[in-house]
């Protein structure tokens, strides 16, 4: 059966260009096949990580009103809990059967990006103590592999290793945790995640040990993606396919959680510094070829992606 490959990026912090080439070549190669590879070598603290499930675990956990006190609705940065069934990501298909929690990089309000676009202020729940601290220290964590992985991305694309350096200053970012009950034997056509793709830059994801996740073929079939401890794994956005007049993949994927357990997995969406212009990369250009899209900042990107998939306000995915 088709299966995603495993890229271990560690080379990327190595002193010798030519291990550092050796995974740009292997990202570049994943990128044009799926868009999507299993990450290792990443540097993230397992301790790290066990807490961040746990937390993820615990949150959910939570009694109703102890999660309505943290509604995403009463936040103007989208911050915090969104019900079970909220989205449907998947036009046409029955709601998701997950519940989730948004968290961004916590901003005060002296900072000149307090307000913009799902800019601001989070909200945390009363209940847990160890919540907080574990999920700002993981945002830095994966804050530090995403600019890493953009060092990989410009290698892959034939550029600088710095050619990405100004999307990846003052990113916005957002973490998304994320619960998924069991698909219920009753409801055939429902799915924890519907078909979709991601409108960002990179997605870096986290799972437990249930699995779910799948990933279009590009034969049209689907593949299956289950955890592999200690791998992440990390799939290209629609800003990225755009970016690169379409040469890298954003692929569709969904989730359906068929094992009779619980699910929890914890998305965290690298966007980039919000005025960055995306503007084509020349090496995607083949000599007679134009660009298919206009420069647009990244924050103008999202807005437009949310305009047109979201009819009741934003919801990053």
């Amino acid at each position: 059966m088709a299966s995603l490959p495993i890229i271990d990026i560690s080379g990327l912090a190595s002193s010798n260009p030519m291990d550092r080439a050796i995974v740009g070549e292997q990202l570049g190669s994943a990128c044009l096949a799926h868009g999507f590879f299993y990450c290792t070598g990443h540097g993230v603290p397992e301790g790290l990580i066990r807490a961040v499930i746990d937390e993820t675990r615990a949150l959910f956990d939570l009694a109703p009103e102890a999660k309505d006190a943290v509604d995403k609705a009463q936040s103007p940065a989208n911050r915090g809990y969104e019900y079970l069934g909220g989205q449907t990501l998947q036009p046409g298909a029955l709601p998701d059967r997950k519940e989730g929690y948004y968290i961004g990089e916590e901003l005060p309000e002296r900072d000149p990006r307090f307000g913009r676009f799902n800019q601001g202020a989070n909200q945390w729940p009363s209940d847990l103590p160890g919540f907080r601290p574990t999920m700002i220290a993981y945002q830095a964590a994966l804050g530090a592999v995403g600019a890493t992985l953009m060092r990989g991305m410009a290698l892959s694309l034939g550029l600088a290793e710095d050619a990405f350096k100004a999307f990846t200053e003052q990113p916005l970012t957002t973490l998304r945790l994320l619960h998924y009950p069991p698909a219920r034997a009753e409801v055939p056509d429902e799915m924890g995640a519907g078909a979709h793709t991601d409108f960002g830059g990179l997605t870096i994801l986290l799972q437990d040990n249930v699995g779910g996740l799948q990933v279009k073929d590009p034969d049209g079939g689907w593949i299956d993606a289950p955890p592999i401890p200690g791998a992440y794994v990390v799939n290209l956005g629609d800003m990225i396919a755009r970016w690169t007049n379409d040469r890298y993949r954003s692929t569709l994927h969904r989730v359906i959680n068929r094992s009779g357990r619980e699910r929890y997995s914890v998305p965290f969406f690298y966007t980039g510094n919000p005025d960055y212009e995306v503007t084509c990369v020349p090496t995607c250009l083949y000599s007679d070829e134009v660009p298919k899209y206009p420069p647009i900042r990244v924050e103008d990107h999202l807005k437009a992606m949310y305009a047109k998939t979201y009819v009741a306000g934003p919801a990053p995915t």
